[in-house]
């Protein structure tokens, strides 16, 4: 019996290398098949390696602005939280736009391309390039993001007059975002 007591903190190691080992390999396929399916128009330069998958559930605001003697709603900025494989919070995503996790590192995008894959429904799948870091932790070298898996999100289709002018509606929306190195 005291030999089964001493190899006890041995098998409870064993077994939390394995879980982790499955748990990073369920990741790694789920990263892989989100990365294998962007189209050409969005996909990230050659080398770039996925490091981060994240579901994003949130809003898009936007505000009721007249332009070129037009009254159109404009996009102000989003607000989600990022989710893991898990439906675990692990960051936010907010005006700049920035993306920013949960240990404290952010950082800000440009957007590079876009491709509307249901212009009807949801808002377009991005290719974002990385401008700025700030603080040390997971984005710290991030270089490239896609948006991808759109739903919802759009601009309102109506209610924007001068009446409303300055007003801001928030449209739901939730997409994937993948990480690269």
């Amino acid at each position: 019996m005291f030999k089964s007591i001493i190899n006890l903190p041995l098998i409870l190691l064993g077994l939390f290398y394995t879980t982790t080992s499955c748990l990073a390999q369920e990741h790694e396929s789920l990263v892989q098949n989100a990365t294998s399916s962007i189209p050409a128009q969005i996909r990230v330069p050659v080398g770039k390696s996925p490091a981060l998958l994240t579901h994003a559930i949130g809003d898009q605001i936007y505000q009721c602005a007249l332009v070129n003697g037009t009254y159109t709603w404009i996009l102000l900025a989003p607000d989600a939280k990022l989710l893991d494989t898990k439906g675990q919070v692990v960051g936010k995503h907010y005006s700049g736009p920035v993306w920013e996790y949960k240990e404290g590192s952010r950082i800000e995008g440009r957007i590079v391309s876009k491709l509307d894959v249901d212009p009807d429904s949801s808002i377009s799948w991005l290719l974002v390039k990385v401008i700025g870091h700030k603080g040390n932790g997971l984005f710290s070298d991030i270089s490239y993001i896609n948006r991808i898996n759109t739903r919802g999100g759009l601009a309102p289709s109506s209610g924007c007059h001068m009446n409303h002018l300055g007003t801001e509606k928030r449209m739901a929306y939730s997409a994937d975002y993948v990480f690269y190195k």
